[in-house]
């Protein structure tokens, strides 16, 4: 009975801990009043992107050791001054961007967004601050390389951006066969390049960019009756913030005295800054130099990624067996003689078995949605991102990890259970000195499995703007349209970091088993018998 209560109290007090360690967040994570805290992917260059200098003012990014630069990130720097405030950049994913400002977590988006009715729904605007013209890139030696309308597009595989009006206008082109939406543009590129598409839509700044830097590419214009058809701020760029926000009309009257010469002029000094423009040369020099540019520029990154998949991963994996591990211990208690402590023993083993149906049964990205923007909306708990994916991937691991424990403790024979009970052992002494430790060692191999998955899985935590090796090559691919070499770098790195932790718990594996030597004895006595 004591064993019993101990191993909930404590089961339910780690449990609590994490979203104890939320509420000390959430003071840190309040925007200070003095700060402007802007939203972007800094990776859709020319309107933002990511660098490793500060080079052409670009912006430092809170919480990581780059920057941002491109044209909405000079506009954001106007707004903080015109506010009097600290400009801060977090880099969030596109789908982010919105659950992040309504959240509190940024107090504006600036990131080359529409102002589309939809979104008004949910967000605020202001008066736009740039204004562009939708395009189709295509291959430089494609049929469709010379379309000069709409129709010309027949039956060419086009696709879009995703949770973007750009995708909506697809279906203006005759016959059109609409292509999943993407994630983001670098993955378009590439998807153009290696003939899964016949071209993409995009905004006239993007398809510069893209043009200039692969000169296999061209940018379609359309006008009048021959282009899309779209309402004015389908092709605006506002900036959103939250419903009611008293600093709308204030931010407007900044935007109004930035001209239109001085905007232009502030793009046009966009493309040339942006990282790609800096590689055209690169591209004739062959496969070989791309990477070897592409890890000069953000090698640093690559590796900062990859320590913190680490560092989430290895916390990640050992909160999360020490998790599955009490829940494992906590449900093989057998049932107490006591009506009232069996009540409660049923009562946990429900709550129990619902979390491990929830994580085991949805994505982690999704987890992930709804833990770290989902608390924020509801319960006013704003989590760091660090926080909340060492948090994501613990309780995901320990959802698994009890199914494991469980069928750890079932391997072991049943006549050890006996044999405790025989010798007077309780439950607790049997689990503790007989049971656990077999279980450890039975549980190990899958323990390092589920540690080599977790590096793999924290990719999705990019969802939520955790800098995780898979982030900062999003975030180099968006700015040096290398999309093939970047990943391919990123790629190598996840390799290197899975084999080398599979070989180290191989060896650890064989540490526990002990030298074969052990095995050879009863082999010794039997020969020396039979002399």
């Amino acid at each position: 009975m004591k064993k019993s209560s101990v191993t909930l109290t404590l089961l339910m007090a780690f449990i609590f801990s994490f979203f104890t360690v939320g509420s000390f967040v959430n003071a840190d994570e309040k925007t200070p009043t003095d700060e402007f805290r802007v939203g972007m992917e800094a990776g859709y260059a020319p309107f933002n992107w990511s660098q490793q200098t500060d080079a052409n003012n670009a912006v430092p990014i809170q919480g990581q050791k780059s920057y941002a630069g491109g044209y909405d990130v000079q506009i954001a720097k106007k707004v903080a001054d015109g506010l009097g405030k600290k400009l801060v950049i977090m880099q969030t994913k596109w789908d982010g961007l919105a659950p992040a400002l309504q959240s509190g977590k940024i107090d504006a988006i600036i990131a080359g967004m529409s102002p589309t009715a939809e979104r008004k729904k949910e967000i605020d605007f202001t008066d736009p601050y740039y204004e562009s013209q939708l395009v189709v890139v295509v291959k430089k030696d494609s049929k469709y390389a010379n379309a000069k309308s709409l129709a010309d597009l027949s039956n060419a595989k086009i696709t879009a951006q995703l949770n973007t009006f750009h995708y909506n206008v697809i279906d203006q082109i005759p016959d059109v066969q609409k292509q999943q939406a993407m994630d983001n543009f670098s993955a378009m590129r590439t998807a153009l390049a290696s003939g899964m598409i016949d071209g993409y839509v995009s905004e006239r700044p993007e398809g510069v960019t893209a043009t200039s830097v692969n000169k296999d590419l061209k940018m379609l214009e359309f006008t009048g009756q021959n282009g899309f058809q779209t309402n004015p701020e389908d092709v605006q760029i506002a900036i959103g913030m939250r419903k009611g926000d008293p600093d709308i009309q204030k931010v407007n009257q900044i935007l109004s005295g930035i001209s239109q010469k001085e905007r232009t002029e502030i793009m046009d000094q966009a493309i040339k800054d942006q990282p790609a423009s800096t590689n055209t040369e690169g591209e004739k020099a062959g496969l070989f130099t791309d990477f070897k540019t592409i890890w000069d520029q953000y090698g640093n990154m690559f590796l900062r990624g990859a320590g913190l998949t680490l560092f989430i991963a290895l916390i990640g994996t050992v909160i999360g067996t020490t998790l599955g591990l009490l829940i494992g211990v906590f449900r093989s208690i057998p049932e107490s003689d006591n009506a009232v402590t069996r009540f409660f023993q049923k009562l946990a083993n429900l709550l129990l078995s619902i979390y491990i149906e929830i994580f085991r049964g949805t994505p982690m990205m999704v987890q992930a949605m709804v833990v770290f923007y989902g608390l924020a909306l509801a319960f006013g708990i704003s989590l760091d991102r660090t926080i909340a994916a060492l948090f994501i991937v613990s309780i995901n691991t320990g959802a698994y990890m009890t199914e494991i424990v469980r069928g750890g403790i079932f391997a072991v024979d049943e006549g050890q259970f006996e044999a405790a009970q025989a010798i007077g052992m309780t439950h607790g002494q049997t689990m503790r000195k007989v049971v656990v430790p077999q279980v450890l060692r039975n549980i190990l191999p899958a323990t390092g499995n589920e540690f080599v998955i977790n590096i793999k899985d924290t990719a999705v935590l990019s969802v939520i703007g955790v800098a995780d090796l898979f982030f900062q090559g999003n975030s180099a691919a968006g700015a040096n349209f290398q999309f093939f070499q970047t990943f391919t770098i990123v790629g190598i790195i996840y390799l290197v970091m899975t084999f080398t932790i599979t070989r180290i718990l191989r060896v650890v594996e064989k540490k526990i088993d002990g030298p074969s030597a052990y095995t050879k004895i009863e082999e010794v006595d039997n020969a020396n018998l039979q002399e």
